[in-house]
């Protein structure tokens, strides 16, 4: 490991603890998870591949589809010769399908404007589709080795305790926090590249929301909040609801869509079941129609949900039925 420089006593109005940059990038040394993006022979393609995934979305979950998705489609230009369905397909069951449309959107941007290659420039990132100021700044980091800051969820709550004393950052980024995570930076770009790592590895697996693992922290007898007796948030943690919601009746219909290539009449998917009729379907299609169903959601909340499909885009409707966007 190179030196790693000292960092300054103070910062803003908040005591920097003594040894922070070394303890931390020492520790991800050690504890770093092996993730594919992250390998050196990752294309920046890849890397965007993962930021968009990652977003909302377990590293568990995203694993495998990253995988088959890189497989099928190593360049901007392999996904920008599909159609927006295909990518809506393939994204399967990470959730938000916006992000495939945004992403397929990204890559016929990366094709039109851009040679087919991902940029270093992180402006030219941000004009992406798709991308926003998190995103641009991850991609320039972890991608190009550029110095940017990147401040997502895990480094917010890390910053918020270990500096600030907080048991949780504000549920919105503020100006201050994106103060502190800049001043926080180290100056050199290859420790600013590792430490960015670091600390979001180390929010992600040990200063986690709600079950902080601060005996294995290397942080520990440095934290202002443990200083201050771990005191509670300001503002606890909420659980996004799933069951009985818009959003699992989406995701049902998404199943069904996703399931065959071939139209679904709109009448199977927000009225009663017709057995005779449905059993046109292909087996996958007709499976995922039985799994919606089984939700017992109302019509009236099947129709909602289906029109809200339409009107993102993730969801087309001709003579023969309901699609995924061609």
């Amino acid at each position: 490991m190179s030196s790693v420089p000292t960092p300054l006593p103070r910062t803003g109005a908040h005591a920097v603890p003594h040894g922070l940059h070394e303890a931390v990038v020492r520790w991800f040394d050690d504890a770093a998870r092996d993730l594919p993006w992250r390998h050196p022979d990752c294309s920046p393609w890849g890397v965007l591949v993962s930021e968009f995934m990652l977003q909302q979305t377990p590293v568990v979950r995203v694993l495998p589809v990253w995988r088959a998705w890189l497989q099928r489609w190593p360049r901007p230009a392999d996904l920008a010769a599909e159609s927006p369905g295909e990518a809506v397909r393939a994204w399967g069951r990470l959730g938000y399908p916006r992000r495939a449309l945004r992403l397929h959107a990204a890559a016929v941007e990366l094709v039109e404007r851009h040679g087919g290659e991902v940029p270093a420039d992180h402006d030219a990132l941000l004009a992406l589709p798709g991308v926003g100021a998190y995103t641009a700044a991850a991609v320039a980091v972890f991608a190009f080795g550029g110095r940017q800051t990147v401040v997502d969820t895990n480094i917010r709550r890390v910053h918020a305790r270990a500096v600030s004393g907080r048991g949780l950052p504000s549920r919105s980024l503020t100006a201050a926090e994106t103060r502190l995570a800049e001043e926080l930076m180290p100056a050199d770009d290859v420790l600013s590249v590792r430490w960015n790592q670091a600390v979001m590895e180390l929010g992600a697996l040990v200063c986690t929301a709600r079950s902080p693992k601060c005996g294995q922290c290397p942080l520990e007898d440095r934290c202002a909040w443990v200083a201050a007796g771990r005191p509670e948030p300001e503002e606890a943690p909420r659980g996004q609801s799933w069951h009985g919601t818009d959003r699992q009746v989406r995701g049902a219909i998404m199943a069904v869509l996703r399931a065959g290539a071939e139209p679904v009449p709109a009448r199977h998917l927000t009225g009663p079941v017709d057995l005779a009729d449905a059993a046109r379907l292909p087996p996958g299609a007709l499976r995922a129609l039985d799994a919606l169903h089984d939700l017992a959601a109302p019509e009236e909340q099947r129709r909602r949900a289906l029109e809200g499909l339409l009107r993102d885009g993730l969801a087309v409707a001709g003579a023969a039925g309901v699609s995924l966007p061609g």
